[in-house]
């Protein structure tokens, strides 16, 4: 039989070698330059894997994104954040081949990309884990992992599934992401919302990717099941591949996160880096500014409503570097140990 790696699977769909020689990409640490290492930026700093650089997107006369400059690094965290409407969605689909740009330009190991379909950005190592993870609930955790690049043995045009291998392999890999599950042939649907994305990253991980799209992994998940995810997010991070986190959640964007840009009607709101904004005026960012000051207005005008804690709006205001990693005046950063879970 022959296997088909065009089905939508997420990130499992696409680099694997389904016959008996090399195994499928062994994580992105070895797959991102030679021994000598990945490349660096003028300032000693991992050159980015993917960058996008005053990148836009418009539909009809509808701008949905505008302006927007974003570097993905091996190795680190870049958190995407933004309310309903923000932009967040249409800049998944350009960087996963979904939709092209029409403004600015989208860039892979430093060169000028424009994606005609998400295989052909699998293919150069983005891989995108959705919220709806594309798993069968009914089927058993391995076949899961293989789903859409499963491995098969013997002579053609007879080659059957390699069960015992798939199982044996999807178990290692689990278990090198520290995942552990009792038993890989219960349906992936009986596990938790925390546990089927920790299976979908790590089968992003074995499958090559370099740089893993990660869309609102913890926006269904409770406190328990979040702190899951966001630990594999740190292990696919230690790994060394250069991970996009959307999410809407502040504080857990903080918890993970290396560099931070805010999206704010499909402008870049904020973009900065650990170091230079703190948890709480990053929530504040995405609370938005005239906005935030509105409420406490109108809030101020009801009786036993205490609106002191709220800021105004003038202490909202941060820098916005270059997605590429300009440096960014210093501002205020949360004390050490501060509001980070």
């Amino acid at each position: 039989m022959t296997t088909d790696n065009s089905s939508p699977t997420g990130a499992a769909a696409g680099t694997a070698d389904t016959g008996a020689g090399t195994e499928p990409g062994t994580g992105a640490a070895t797959s991102t330059g030679t021994g000598a290492g990945p490349d660096r930026g003028a300032d000693g700093s991992a050159a980015p894997i993917v960058e996008l650089r005053g990148a836009g997107k418009a539909y009809g006369n509808v701008r949905a994104l505008h302006g927007v400059s974003l570097a993905v690094r091996p190795g680190r965290v870049t958190c995407v954040l933004g309310d309903n409407g923000a932009g967040k969605s249409t800049l998944i689909k350009i960087v996963s081949g979904l939709h092209q740009h029409t403004e600015g330009e989208l860039l892979v190991d430093g060169e000028p990309v424009r994606f005609g379909s998400p295989r052909e950005a699998l293919d150069r190592g983005i891989a995108t884990v959705y919220q709806d993870l594309a798993t069968v609930p009914l089927m058993p955790v391995w076949r899961n992992f293989f789903l859409g690049s499963e491995m098969t043995r013997g002579p053609w045009p007879v080659r059957r599934l390699d069960i015992a291998r798939m199982k044996r392999t999807a178990d290692e890999e689990l278990r090198n992401m520290g995942i552990v599950l009792d038993d890989l042939e219960q349906p992936i649907g009986t596990l938790s919302g925390g546990q089927r994305q920790s299976v979908a990253i790590a089968r992003a991980v074995y499958f090559g990717a370099r740089v893993l799209i990660l869309d609102e992994p913890t926006a269904a998940l409770g406190v328990k099941q979040s702190g899951v995810v966001l630990k594999y997010i740190a292990a696919a991070r230690d790994r060394g591949l250069g991970v996009i986190f959307i999410t809407h959640n502040p504080h857990h964007a903080y918890m993970v996160g290396d560099h931070f840009s805010v999206l704010r009607l499909g402008t870049m709101e904020l973009s900065a880096s650990r170091s230079e904004v703190g948890l709480e005026e990053l929530t504040n960012h995405m609370a938005g500014g005239a906005e935030l000051a509105a409420l406490k207005h109108e809030l101020a005008q009801v009786r036993g409503v205490d609106v002191e804690g709220l800021p105004e709006e003038a202490d909202l205001r941060a820098p916005v570097t270059s997605g590429a990693g300009a440096p960014a005046p210093s501002v205020p950063t949360a004390p050490p140990g501060g509001k980070d879970s």
